[in-house]
């Protein structure tokens, strides 16, 4: 006999750019039904009520003991306090990246989770790009690693440094790969179009040998998000915006010379927020841990704040 799966109440908070395709993602899973959006500003929280046919608030505490799961798409700032209050009422979120604006903050919603058996899944939607996920069949060992991150300049996301809006999408990636100790950093930043810092470098030392080369722009007048992996195994070449990979790995050939050739890797098709949102719902459904945890997001955040320490020291000197 057929057992007819109980559905996912879910809300979103912050009905902007990443909120409505949020709300895309949800409704293509027959598990999931969209209770409830909430946004500050009015309209857009109708609007979207309207397409959902859900309810919509302008405070979002108003969705407390209404809903099973979040997804919150706010201001950095707003992160902890949004998703403690969540937590708080026996709700499962997921925080778009970064998890919050300060590590002490990250950690008090890691601890509250785990007090209460929740679920954390924050959106590092790169993670879930096939091109990268593919990278995990070729890679060994990484002994330098170059990432640029260039965007355009918009409004949106400019509440905080590059380093935390673009960068840290590179720095989680180069954090799961490298898995090594940080033994140390030059960086360098400087503010363009807005009051924080618009166009980053940072070169980064691990105790594995590897180095991390990383440029983070939102002053570009085109996009580029590549990411290159050079080791003893081969060359790497990830197109995250293209969702492409190029392997080259080496054997020698009957003659005994080294000779350079292109693995065959299959690179999947799925986009990638509609996977991200699949795992949460996955984790919510099963209770099983996220593909990138509270824990996972706190490193990449203490990374992204040392360099943006870093390099508030070098302009003060």
């Amino acid at each position: 006999m057929n057992v007819k799966r109980k559905k996912i109440k879910v809300g979103v908070i912050g009905i902007g750019h990443l909120g409505n395709y949020h709300l895309q993602k949800y409704q293509k899973l027959e598990i999931c039904e969209i209770t409830a959006v909430a946004d500050m500003i009015t309209d857009r929280a109708q609007k979207a009520a309207g397409i959902y046919k859900c309810a919509a608030l302008s405070d979002y505490r108003a969705m407390l003991g209404q809903v099973d799961a979040v997804s919150i798409a706010v201001p950095t700032s707003e992160h902890y306090k949004v998703a403690n209050d969540f937590l708080a009422a026996g709700v499962d979120v997921l925080i778009e990246k970064p998890i919050c604006a300060t590590l002490e903050e990250a950690d008090g919603l890691i601890g509250l989770a785990k007090k209460k058996n929740l679920i954390i899944q924050v959106g590092f939607v790169e993670r879930f790009n096939p091109a990268i996920m593919a990278l995990e069949n070729v890679i060994d060992k990484p002994m330098f690693i170059e990432a640029h991150r260039l965007h355009p300049f918009f409004e949106r996301g400019t509440d905080v440094d590059v380093i935390l809006d673009l960068m840290i999408h590179d720095l989680d990636i180069i954090l799961k790969f490298v898995n090594s100790p940080i033994t140390g950093m030059e960086a360098v930043g400087v503010p363009i179009l807005s009051d924080k810092i618009d166009i980053s470098n940072v070169r980064i030392s691990f105790a594995t040998g590897c180095i991390a080369n990383v440029t983070a722009s939102r002053i570009s007048a085109k996009t580029m998000q590549k990411i290159r992996f050079f080791g003893p195994e081969g060359y790497h070449s990830v197109d995250c915006q293209k969702r492409e990979i190029l392997s080259l790995g080496k054997r020698k050939n009957d003659a005994g010379q080294v000779e350079i050739y292109q693995n065959n890797i299959e690179v999947g098709s799925h986009d990638p927020l509609e996977e991200e949102i699949r795992c949460f719902v996955n984790s919510v459904v099963n209770r099983t841990q996220p593909l990138i945890s509270g824990e996972d997001a706190r490193k990449s955040l203490e990374l992204a704040i040392d360099i943006i320490k870093k390099m508030r020291v070098a302009e003060v000197i």
